[in-house]
């Protein structure tokens, strides 16, 4: 073919209806030239149009199988949601809502009210209030109790997480003035205490969430931080990053940081909770209350589809055992290695190939340092490129010339599906 054997877009298009097909055929007709000025053969054009309109109308957003191993994989989504979530957020999409509708009363309410009492309830807090995520839970907090005021905190603990996402930025969004203290390894009370003046608002504990300082290193405990903040009448706000309800390792929950002293605590819904992406605070009710009525408040809130997954989680916690069975984060870092090895024989039987030990991690910034037993089903590498392109996509990790699936972060559904499309790449 030539450059004039080309059709016009008009002609490409003929008999579609179709708002997406002109933009299309300019696509596929000036790749179309690229190939002929090459000394390709284009093909049939009308073929590739047809997968042009296909390819514009498939979602962005789509969901992929995780084989890497990494719990709460951050770039695939973080936290996959327990069923009882799911029907939640499905029911309360569905139609209306009460989302700030007092039913009882026929008056107007609050999107709060919908989850602060189990909030409470699982954290021994005085309130709680939810925004969309834990850096807008970090900021509406310094924002509302520190604007144009100054905040304390240690040099080990001016963190850095994903996509560049940083403490002191956070700190100056809000208005308020950073105070560091101590060193990159060693912080005592004692340099809280020099710090702090009359201008001091708060002091504020971070969680070292997805690093750790380890050797010649000294943090002040948390009693003993509440016990100054609250000897010079400041709240202590505690950023616990990834957060926890239930015991996770050596993870801080909520409830404990509360009990030890702080006054506010901050933590994140998507991860180690399991559930949708939120930032949660808990705490003293009248410093919440200051949170609730500040202006940036409204900027931050989360919406009614979160909401409600968000509740749907949170009651699972309400029953530990139900919890750790149903919420897919607890429920795989919890499984037994043996179940683990039975899936990845499964797998790697299924397409042929071989069980390798491996290393899972937590992941979303939590527990860096904490090393789960897994098993992956070994696969050739260049499998890897048809498996990212399929209809669900299937991730993995590549290494020495394979690529691995880790099973501890498939169910066994996803198990099979992902012998499924190893199988259907394998003879592409």
């Amino acid at each position: 073919m030539e450059l004039r054997d080309l059709p016009s877009v008009d002609e490409l298009v003929r008999e579609l209806d179709d708002p997406l097909a002109t933009d299309a055929a300019r696509s596929v007709l000036e790749l179309a030239r690229e190939e002929i000025r090459a000394g390709a053969d284009p093909g049939d054009l009308r073929a590739r149009l047809d997968g042009a309109l296909a390819a514009a109308r498939r979602p962005s957003l789509t969901r992929v199988l995780n084989a890497t191993g990494v719990i709460v994989h951050t770039n695939l989504g973080r936290a996959p949601l327990a069923e009882a979530a799911l029907a939640q957020a499905v029911e309360v999409a569905r139609g209306y809502s009460n989302l700030e509708y007092d039913v009882a009363a026929g008056t107007r309410g609050s999107r709060q009210d919908h989850v602060a009492s189990v909030v409470r309830r699982l954290t021994g807090a005085g309130a709680a209030l939810v925004v969309n995520n834990n850096a807008a839970a970090v900021l509406l907090a310094l924002a509302a109790l520190a604007e144009g005021r100054e905040v304390v905190v240690s040099r080990g603990e001016l963190i850095e997480i994903g996509d560049g996402f940083r403490i002191p930025d956070v700190l100056a969004r809000s208005g308020a003035r950073l105070v560091e203290v101590g060193t990159t390894n060693r912080t005592r009370v004692a340099d809280y205490e020099r710090a702090a003046g009359s201008d001091t608002a708060a002091l504020l504990r971070v969680h070292q969430s997805n690093f750790r300082v380890v050797g010649f290193t000294e943090r002040p405990e948390l009693p003993a931080l509440a016990k100054l903040a609250h000897r010079l009448q400041v709240p202590l706000l505690d950023d616990l990053g990834s957060g926890a309800l239930l015991p996770v390792h050596d993870e801080p929950t909520a409830r404990d940081a509360l009990a030890g002293g702080a006054d506010l605590v901050c933590f994140s819904g998507d991860k180690l909770l399991g559930g949708p992406q939120a930032g949660i605070v808990a705490g003293r009710a009248d410093l919440v209350e200051r949170l609730r009525r500040h202006p940036l408040h409204r900027a931050v809130r989360i919406d009614k589809l979160s909401l409600a997954a968000l509740e749907g989680t949170l009651m699972l916690h309400l029953d530990p055992e139900r919890a750790l069975r149903e919420i897919p984060v607890l429920r795989m870092l919890n499984e037994d290695a043996a179940a683990v090895l039975a899936r990845a024989e499964r797998l790697a039987a299924a397409v042929g190939g071989a069980v390798e030990e491996t290393v899972a991690r937590v992941g979303g910034g939590a527990l860096p340092l904490a090393e789960l037993r897994s098993f992956a089903c070994a696969v050739d590498e260049s499998l890897a490129p048809p498996l990212r392109a399929h209809r669900p996509p299937v991730i993995g990790i590549l290494r020495d010339g394979r690529l691995l699936l880790d099973c501890r972060s498939l169910t066994d559904a996803e198990a099979d599906e992902a012998a499924a499309a190893v199988r259907t790449c394998s003879r592409s």
